[in-house]
């Protein structure tokens, strides 16, 4: 296979070339100068989808083969820190951006599922957008002396007959260019009325190329700042469409082995390119990348790419949440560090990057932690319980089968999590530390923790916004 075609655009061959041209040392660095920070946020992707998440032993993808080596992902975390103990803001799409975006639980912001259609967003009893009152951590940064830049999927707000979503310069970033799911999307990505179309100027299999294109030439651009960028490439979501070939026999898309094999590879050789060119800009040592998905994979070939864990997107088991998460910051992190003990959330972020900006975040505040501290290496014990629900009706959710589907609300507090309804029923407990995967229910063990649990999660729950 094919992994990379040749672009077919003329600008994007510009920036190539310009690319191509630098040499080491090109950005010089400054003493005590903050990190860039790259956050590379994968579309689906499951905790086994990378190489060095993966158990032992080799499980068949159904195809008869096994999933492709990431040696550039692995990569990130020899030369930093892994951590198994990750959470998105939720196991879909827009709310786990709007987490990240925000420091705040996307309840809050009346995000409760993918957008979409006006329809759909209103029985999903979710707004049309993000409020553009809501914390950024893009124009927190800004505060800091930051020049900030979206690369990639955005999905909190426009597209379809949303018509009146907010910029996302709005939001705090100077620059972007997005995807179809977005307030103004790249014309190069979105010829057509659809998330991509065979006319568009760069293809599906190239676009996260684009995105670390465009991320390296930002980054050559805004010598005299630090840099704040999310590289939101839309690999690894179905439809796969890897090269030109899959196109001509499967117009659609497909979701089978083979051509998720063939993206997750390409996905690996342009982490690599970014590697390559953070080192041919000089700026490699002061650059904390970090890379994490947005929620569990779909599908999951019999729960192989969620690795040991129950569940995938659009369930609050540890399959649809407990997310890769790597830091690489080679000035300061350690490297070949595992962290199993810290657990850390999406809605973190933006407290752990104000403060490793030397800048205080200030009001309103974030629902998450200052993480910055475990970000270089010391880790810690969570002091705030964590908080998620999926799934508010029937008529426009959509569930995974079977064991797959969990309860609606869920919250982890130390090594415990219980899973409820919200009308109270259904409830589940299991001690992480011991079942990981989720396979033995203890709630009628310990009938004092599950009502403890059960009040405060009710309680949140009930105090998220509300159409």
């Amino acid at each position: 296979m094919t992994i990379r075609s040749t672009l077919p655009v003329l600008g994007v061959i510009l920036l190539l070339s310009s690319f191509l041209a630098l040499t080491p040392n090109t950005i010089s660095t400054q003493p005590n100068r903050p990190p860039n920070i790259i956050l590379i946020l994968i579309d689906d992707m499951g905790s086994a989808d990378v190489g060095c998440y993966r158990g032992a032993e080799p499980r068949s993808t159904g195809d008869g083969s096994q999933l492709p080596p990431t040696p550039n992902i692995d990569r990130l975390a020899a030369e930093g820190i892994k951590f198994t103990n990750y959470y998105s803001a939720a196991p879909i799409c827009s709310p786990s951006r709007v987490g990240l975006l925000t420091g705040n639980v996307p309840g809050k912001w009346k995000i409760t599922s993918f957008l979409a259609e006006r329809k759909h967003n209103r029985t999903c009893e979710q707004a049309d957008f993000l409020d553009t009152s809501a914390p950024s951590v893009a124009r927190q940064l800004k505060t800091a002396g930051y020049a900030t830049a979206h690369f990639g999927k955005w999905h909190m707000g426009g597209g379809r007959d949303v018509d009146n979503a907010p910029g996302i310069r709005q939001y705090g970033f100077d620059e972007y260019a997005s995807t179809w799911e977005s307030p103004d999307p790249d014309p190069l990505l979105t010829s057509t009325d659809w998330i991509w179309a065979k006319s568009d100027s760069v293809k599906r299999w190239n676009r996260t190329a684009y995105f670390v294109d465009k991320t390296l030439d930002f980054l050559k651009r805004n010598p005299g700042k630090p840099s704040y960028i999310n590289l939101w490439p839309d690999d690894v979501h179905t439809p796969w469409v890897p090269d030109e070939i899959t196109l001509s026999e499967f117009p659609k898309g497909t979701e089978k082995p083979r051509e998720f094999k063939a993206v997750l590879a390409d996905l690996d050789v342009q982490i690599g390119r970014l590697l390559a060119g953070l080192k041919a800009l000089g700026v490699d040592d002061n650059t904390l990348v970090i890379f994490t998905s947005d929620n569990g994979a779909l599908p999951t070939f019999q729960g192989i790419r969620s690795g040991m864990f129950r569940g995938s997107k659009l369930s609050l088991y540890e399959g649809g949440i407990r997310m890769p998460f790597i830091v690489r910051y080679p000035a300061k992190t350690p490297k070949g560090k595992i962290d199993n003990q810290s657990v850390v959330s999406a809605i973190d972020l933006l407290p752990t990057f104000m403060s490793l900006s030397g800048k205080k975040a200030g009001n309103p505040q974030s629902d998450g932690e200052n993480m910055a501290a475990v970000l270089l290496g010391k880790p810690t014990v969570r002091k705030k319980p964590l908080f998620w629900e999926y799934g508010r009706n029937n008529e426009s959710f959509r569930y995974p089968a079977g064991r797959d589907k969990s309860p609606n609300l869920a919250m982890r507090e130390g090594n415990w999590k219980l899973l409820i309804n919200d009308n109270s029923t259904g409830a589940e407990l299991y001690d992480l530390t011991a079942d990981p995967a989720e396979k033995t229910d203890v709630a009628s063990q310990q009938p004092k923790l599950v009502n403890d649990m059960r009040e405060k999660l009710l309680a949140w729950r009930k105090g998220l916004a509300r159409l």
